[in-house]
């Protein structure tokens, strides 16, 4: 009878340990997976301060070059095609595909903006402009921001992929549906750091 109790026990004693196990790293796959849709919400903050700034950067450019209007129109369309995609939510870290096209379409809006400030070049009176002057700032302090944000975001990205990635993580992650988010790339050109002048 004392040899059962004792097997029982230990039979017990396994099974308390192998659920605090599996309920550990259950709940660790869930903070890190928090952490990354809460750097994710980061990025899509940044992302639509910089929406919301280019309205009032294109008015006041009109209001020196209206002439411009292919590169005014081409800054505006970017902008429209990211409108209603930009608070797409976490759910697109789990899709390669659209996280691929939501990053193309960033870096569009990116290009779009760059040919603007190409444009700006030739106003010196547009540059001279302090509601000008004012928005420039802004928008460079917003891509500095976004940039942070995006590098941020790929380290807890890393961490959580290598979290659910290792043995036996990996079978806990598989049993509960973990999947491995996608990370910013750079963009093709991106080596070389885009020039922003007004």
């Amino acid at each position: 009878m004392k040899k059962l109790w004792i097997v029982l026990i230990v039979i017990v004693l396994f099974l308390f340990m192998t659920y605090s196990w599996f309920t550990g790293k259950y709940n660790s796959f869930i903070t890190l997976e928090e952490s990354v849709n809460e750097k994710w919400a980061q990025v899509e903050n940044q992302y639509q301060r910089r929406l919301d700034l280019i309205p009032n950067l294109v008015e006041t450019v009109k209001g020196y070059a209206a002439h411009e209007k292919e590169t005014l129109t081409g800054v505006t369309e970017a902008r429209a095609r990211l409108g209603g995609q930009v608070n797409i939510g976490p759910d697109i870290l789990n899709n390669p595909q659209a996280f691929q096209k939501f990053q193309q379409m960033q870096g569009a809006l990116t290009s779009a903006l760059q040919r603007l400030m190409v444009v700006v070049e030739k106003y010196p009176e547009l540059k001279a402009d302090q509601r000008f002057a004012d928005l420039q700032r802004q928008l460079e302090g917003t891509e500095n921001r976004i940039a942070v944000e995006r590098q941020r975001f790929n380290q807890v990205v890393q961490s959580y992929n290598s979290q659910i990635r290792q043995f036996p993580n990996n079978i806990i992650a598989g049993m509960f549906g973990f999947q491995p988010k996608a990370y910013f790339q750079s963009q093709a050109g991106a080596e070389t750091a885009p020039k922003v002048k007004f």
